[in-house]
């Protein structure tokens, strides 16, 4: 696992929400690594290794003096870029050493997501095209802890034959068992998967969510995945309604991982489907109730999800599962 995760610190990892850092100091254990985040006076975020240069003091337990933070325990002030601007024990005029500065990691924001990568990285952020078109409005929803491996989320996000039965309390309908053929492509520059055509129960909240129409309606999706860890999803409705759901998992160590979703739509999320209560609302409240359902179940799996084939008995349903593996381990072992 410790060589996996080597190459994986190569790679973008969403680690937290962008008003994760309006509060102040942030901390977060991502690859067996435990990380400091905070907003230095440029405005910019700075990620390094939560350990200070001088005692290796968790810095997450200091404060922030105008964008700086200072470390808990000699005092040790850090600013932009994690330079050393001051070391309260010695004499003014002193010049601070080098080796005094905190290596700055590589980090972003994009979709409303903090992105850190603790190496050199080798691949983009995975790119969501909705967010910069302006038919589309993004919703974010809090980072969760899960104690799953992600491995086995990724063979989740890209999974349909659970659907009648993991998520009978939301939109599976339990007679559409059958998984048809599936064909995988490359669905854009970004994503490999597959299209397909589900039944799902039209009502509640999945009607608002679709638009309207009949109790049991078909619904047109594409689901495709980027490694190391993001899964997109587009559905599209017969009304004219689409949304994009991206999902993406972060591994903190083995059995152990940061998992978010962010929402895309093209209609009016803040119509009033009654008062007091919107689009947004009802979307957010049953997509969160169907991860709810996958984590419930994901959360008695044990361990990594084996990576060699046959290993585990594969039907054709699994076919983009079996491609993700491939393709993954092909990367953990480059």
């Amino acid at each position: 696992m410790s060589e996996s995760f080597a190459v994986l610190g190569n790679y973008w990892h969403a680690v937290a929400t962008s008003d994760s850092l309006e509060s102040g100091i942030f901390s977060v254990r991502l690859l067996q690594n435990d990380y400091v985040l905070w907003r230095s006076p440029d405005g910019q975020i700075v990620a390094a290794l939560d350990s200070c240069t001088h005692r290796q003091a968790p810095l997450s337990k200091g404060n922030l003096e105008d964008g700086c933070l200072r470390c808990p325990y000699h005092g040790w002030l850090f600013g932009n870029e994690g330079h050393c601007l001051e070391v309260p024990s010695a004499k003014k005029g002193l010049s601070v050493p080098s080796k005094a500065n905190l290596k700055s990691l590589f980090v972003e924001e994009k979709y409303g997501l903090i992105w850190m990568c603790p190496g050199q990285p080798l691949a983009p952020i995975p790119e969501v095209a909705a967010d910069s078109d302006e038919s589309f409005t993004r919703m974010n929803t809090e980072m969760q802890i899960w104690n799953v491996d992600s491995t086995r989320m990724i063979d989740n996000m890209l999974d349909i034959s659970h659907f009648p039965y993991t998520h009978r309390g939301t939109f599976g309908i339990e007679q559409e068992t059958v998984v048809p053929k599936i064909k995988l492509e490359q669905l854009d520059d970004t994503y490999y998967g597959y299209g397909y055509e589900v039944k799902i129960n039209n009502v509640g909240s999945t009607k608002i969510m679709s638009g309207g129409g009949a109790d049991v309606i078909k619904l047109f999706m594409t689901t495709g995945f980027a490694l190391p860890f993001s899964v997109l999803s587009t559905m599209s409705y017969e009304t004219g309604v689409e949304q994009k759901l991206f999902m993406t998992a972060a591994p903190i160590e083995e059995g152990r991982s940061i998992y978010t979703f962010v929402l895309w739509r093209n209609d009016d999320v803040d119509l009033l489907v009654e008062p007091g209560r919107t689009v947004a609302n009802e979307v957010l409240e049953l997509e969160t109730a169907v991860v709810l359902e996958d984590q419930i179940m994901l959360e008695k799996l044990q361990g990594q999800l084996p990576l060699e084939r046959g290993a585990l008995v594969d039907v054709q349903a699994d076919k983009p599962s079996l491609e993700w593996r491939r393709r993954y381990k092909e990367l953990i072992s480059s």
